[in-house]
């Protein structure tokens, strides 16, 4: 600032009110001094700043892992050359890995740091190094927004004891952080409701996700009590447990295609996903292999994406906000480090069932 002051001809002070929008400055003023930052290539050092402020300006995401981006890439050969891939249909290269959920996310989280004034810092849980970055994140940051079920309680509470962290999706906290999240329960049980009752479907399963993933408790936890009130077979566990991929569900879809067919197992009328992925992962196989949706099977997911909207045919899911779920968390990191006295806040964002041709139109 020292160098940027002396080439414009100006105080530090002045420099200072110019890197960082504060206080008055003549247009012409100003005009020398970001000539001058752009002729030496000046960059503010965040670290100094923060050191003044005694805040960072970042904020920290973590999310869970959600496996590999896709196999490795064949080596680049010297000349360029571009490959044609056969991918009609259900051909083994359109695979979709991950999840919409996470990214959007993301995007609530980014575009709320946004409007604050800061910047969004991203890491992401990864084996074996994961507790590792994450205590190096929350070394770097103000405040942590984290998935639920990301780190085990342990760690989170190590973390939670340097930073505020609030966390989204999954259970209700019971006190001990700051929690933003969807009612996953009534969802479910509004679906399954509708799925009776409207279509007089009986023979219902649950495709779960991973163990111990605490959105997928409380729907499945959902899913059993609307069993127990319409009088349906109330199962302990779920039969089918899916990896909240698309992937992972046409493998599963192909395992039960195949039982059918071979009579070690029959179709259900209806298939409760946990989540939208694992429902098109279902509507990639069951279209394939000739299954009628909702003919023979009706199919419904939970999220509301994207490419529930646009599959065919198109997916009933409960709704959720995802991307509110990452703006009101930064909000309610802000609010928890404009005043640490606050009382612990809970969260609730409402859903809403949308039906669609993947249950039958009714």
């Amino acid at each position: 600032m020292k160098d940027v002051a002396q080439r414009s001809g100006v105080s530090v002070s002045t420099v200072s009110r110019v890197v960082n929008a504060t206080g008055y400055v003549k247009a012409h003023t100003r005009l020398l001094v970001e000539k001058a930052i752009t002729e030496l290539g000046f960059v503010p050092s965040g670290a100094a700043r923060g050191l003044v402020a005694r805040r960072s300006g970042l904020l920290g995401l973590c999310l869970p892992d959600v496996g590999p981006a896709g196999p490795p890439r064949k080596p680049v050969p010297r000349r360029s050359q571009v490959e044609l891939v056969a991918d009609f249909g259900h051909a083994p290269g359109g695979t979709v890995r991950g999840s919409q959920y996470f990214g959007e996310i993301l995007r609530g989280a980014e575009y709320a740091a946004w409007e604050a004034d800061y910047t969004l810092a991203v890491t992401v849980a990864r084996p074996p190094q994961a507790e590792a970055r994450i205590r190096d994140l929350a070394g770097q940051v103000d405040g942590l927004v984290m998935v639920a079920g990301t780190l085990p309680d342990t760690l989170l509470e190590h973390v939670a004891h340097r930073v505020p962290v609030v966390l989204v999706a999954g259970r209700r906290t019971s006190g001990g952080y700051d929690h933003v999240g969807v009612d996953n329960d009534e969802g479910i049980r509004t679906l399954v409701e509708h799925l009776v009752s409207a279509h007089r479907l009986r023979d219902v399963r649950f495709v779960a996700g991973p163990p111990g993933t605490p959105d997928d408790i409380d729907r499945f936890r959902g899913f059993r009590a609307a069993a127990r009130l319409l009088g349906l077979s109330v199962p302990m566990e779920p039969v089918l447990r899916g990896d909240f991929t698309r992937e992972g569900a046409r493998r599963l879809a192909e395992k039960v295609v195949a039982d059918h067919r071979s009579g070690r197992g029959r179709l259900p009328e209806a298939l409760v996903c946990t989540n939208d992925e694992t429902a098109l992962g279902f509507l990639d196989v069951l279209s394939a292999e000739g299954v009628s949706v909702p003919g023979e099977v009706a199919v419904t997911g939970f999220d509301g994406s994207d490419g529930a909207r646009t599959c065919s045919p198109r997916l009933t899911t409960v709704e959720q906000p995802v991307a509110d779920l990452g703006r009101l968390a930064v909000s309610v990191l802000q609010a928890c480090l404009a005043n640490p006295r606050l009382p612990r806040q809970d969260l609730v964002v409402p859903s809403r069932v949308l039906l669609r041709e993947s249950c039958g139109v009714h």
